[in-house]
């Protein structure tokens, strides 16, 4: 197993922004990097109990997740797994303040057997960490064009 994480500090309030995460049917998906080709929502569609299929792209490699979320600390802390894959990612929200707010993606990954093992523990962390930074920038400009969300 290996973990990446990211924090960015997000100007706006920690439940504006959990509620972003939590919405997977509309803001969720617009704040998604670009190697993201697609999230369906198959069962609910706000935080626990929502079950998705997402897809994504990176350097010619296609994969598709089948994730179950859970709020392990609801209003705080989102959770996305795919048991099949061996990935677990979870959005913690922390406030600063009343307008500011650490938001910090992780993933626990499963490491393949082998050569393949070794290739992805070389290379999965930097593309990750890559995409977990626009992913929060993402965020941060959602909070400000939708600025009705941050109270």
């Amino acid at each position: 197993m290996y973990t990446v994480e990211v924090s960015h500090i997000i100007d706006a309030p920690a439940a504006a922004i959990y509620a972003t995460l939590a919405d997977y049917r509309v803001s969720h998906p617009a704040i998604l990097p670009k190697e993201f080709t697609g999230l369906q929502v198959e069962q609910g569609g706000t935080g626990a109990g929502t079950v998705f299929n997402a897809h994504i792209s990176v350097m010619g490699a296609k994969r598709s997740f089948h994730m179950v979320v859970s709020e392990p600390q609801p209003g705080r802390v989102l959770a996305e797994t795919d048991e099949a894959a061996g990935v677990s990612t979870t959005f913690t929200v922390e406030p600063l303040g009343a307008a500011q707010s650490r938001v910090t993606i992780a993933s626990l990954f499963r490491e393949s057997a082998g050569i393949k093992g070794w290739l992805e523990k070389l290379t999965n962390p930097g593309i990750t960490r890559r995409m977990y930074h626009d992913e929060l920038d993402n965020i941060a400009a959602y909070m400000k064009t939708h600025s009705s969300l941050r109270g």
